[in-house]
């Protein structure tokens, strides 16, 4: 348990029995407008000078001194944070409101995402407390156009995924990731197998086995694969591969110990997957999705992969190790080959893969590449209309050459200090050679601060905006 409060809990059915207080949404330009009020409560209002500015919230008392309304502003009406509908707001009222019932009044056609917003904002990270109070949350009886069962899907999501990524290494490796993935898989009839330690090489996995070999904890490839219950045999091939290094000491090239400090996080592309896995299965969409996860611990021993070690890959080629640290990108090269060889109509790489990526666009924008010019749009503006954002940048092909190695087919690394996640990008393309689609999402995994849409810590960037392009490609059922 990471928290005595389930989404079920904070998000009711709109035919939910006993009453709710009404929270009225407010723009900048609409002001009280859409308020149904009273002539005492406009009064207190405009005492309070309430002008539905972003984030503003106005409670108002009752005849009686109850709470009989909630103003809330949400500025000009596109102030989500990091993006999106300022609806998005909605996400800060479960931990500011007094615990009770709430229902949404002025949301509109931005009413399920207001919902979705109030259910990643209460969520808490509770598994290592001591003392929660199950009672302390404000609650939201949805409206009757929106679909509970959709809301619940996406922040249960959510939900589960950072869980993962909060947990510390000490309780989540390779073995209990695993555990993750087939509770996951149990839920919703999925098949969930797995390649653990020296089987990875006798089945043609050595990269992950060499990455996973130092720790005590067996490195392994876990492998879900689930397809609708009556889908059609020719629906889309969805394949979801994330890195699922639960913890990267650098191996031989080790980080300083301020390095480490986030590392349980480097796991955040494999939860990612898991998240975005979750939410296609309990949606029912019809596609034929297969979420492969390489999980490892980079670690330090007697037997650790060593740089300038030249290692096969999966698919034949000889890699040069420049940097022990750079081993997300092998480990993924392994699972990338194996999801290719289904020629997948869409497969996407989520990781935790270079601070280069925060360097050029921040914690907040991840970046994502593809040659595929209407995905990439489709990527861009689903993360800007749902505010989970992503930023594209190239596969530059004249850093190419930068992987060039003298002794093997190429390297893990680039000698030069620039361009590092481009350069990740290049390598991890080599092993897509048959998808018809593909797209690499570089993400940071985190929250650094308390946002509207959660507070700090583990966090699946990407995985929302693209449930919606693929929900593109698959007609809702």
């Amino acid at each position: 348990m990471t928290s005595t409060v389930t989404p079920k809990d904070l998000l009711l059915a709109h035919d939910t029995a006993g009453p709710a207080v009404p929270v009225w949404l407010t723009t900048e330009k609409s002001g009280l407008g859409p308020a149904k009020l009273d002539a005492s409560p406009r009064a207190w209002a405009d005492a309070n000078k309430f002008k539905g500015t972003a984030r503003k919230l106005l409670l108002l008392p009752g005849p009686g001194g109850e709470l009989s309304g909630v103003l809330f502003g949400i500025g000009d009406g596109n102030t989500g944070d990091p993006a999106g509908p300022g609806a998005l707001l909605c996400g800060t009222l479960p931990t500011q409101l007094p615990p009770g019932a709430y229902e949404l009044q002025g949301a509109g056609p931005d009413a399920e995402l207001a919902a979705i917003a109030w259910g990643l904002g209460a969520y808490r990270f509770r598994r290592y407390k001591t003392a929660v109070n199950a009672d302390e949350i404000a609650r939201l009886r949805l409206d009757k156009s929106v679909a509970r069962n959709r809301v619940l899907a996406i922040v249960e999501a959510i939900w589960l995924g950072r869980d993962l990524i909060n947990t510390p290494a000490s309780d989540l490796g390779p073995a209990e990731l695993e555990d993750a993935a087939r509770k996951l898989g149990e839920r919703h009839g999925a098949t969930v197998r797995s390649v653990v330690g020296d089987d990875l090489i006798t089945q043609n996995f050595p990269m992950i086995h060499a990455v996973g070999r130092a720790s005590p904890r067996a490195p392994r490839l876990i492998d879900l694969q689930w397809q609708r219950p009556g889908g059609r045999p020719d629906a889309p091939r969805i394949s979801l591969v994330g890195k699922g290094i639960c913890f990267d000491t650098g191996g031989l090239d080790l980080k300083p110990s301020s390095a480490m400090l986030l590392m349980k996080k480097d796991m955040g592309g494999a939860a990612t997957v898991l998240a975005l896995g979750s939410m296609i299965m309990a949606l029912g969409l019809d596609v034929r999705l297969r979420v492969l996860v390489p999980a490892a611990e980079n670690s330090v021993s007697g037997n650790a992969f060593r740089p300038q070690d030249v290692i096969r890959t999966r698919d034949g080629r000889t890699v040069e190790i420049g940097n022990t640290d750079a081993e997300g990108r092998l480990v993924l090269s392994d699972a990338l080959s194996l999801a290719d060889e289904e020629t997948p109509d869409l497969l996407l790489t989520f990781s935790t893969l270079t601070g280069a990526a925060r360097v050029a666009l921040g914690p907040d924008l991840p970046p994502y590449y593809t040659d595929d010019e209407a995905l990439a749009g489709q990527i861009a503006a689903a993360g800007l209309a749902l505010g989970d954002p992503m930023w594209r940048m190239p596969f530059w092909a004249g850093y190419e050459k930068t992987l060039d190695s003298e002794v093997a087919d190429m390297g893990n690394v680039s000698e030069s200090p620039f361009a590092g996640s481009i350069v990740a990008a290049l390598f991890l393309r080599r092993f897509v050679k048959r998808a018809r689609r593909f797209a690499h999402f570089d993400i940071y995994g985190w929250r650094q601060a308390l946002r509207p849409l959660g507070p700090k810590g583990g966090e699946t960037q990407g995985a929302r905006a693209m449930l919606s392009v693929i929900e593109g490609m698959v007609p809702r059922s």
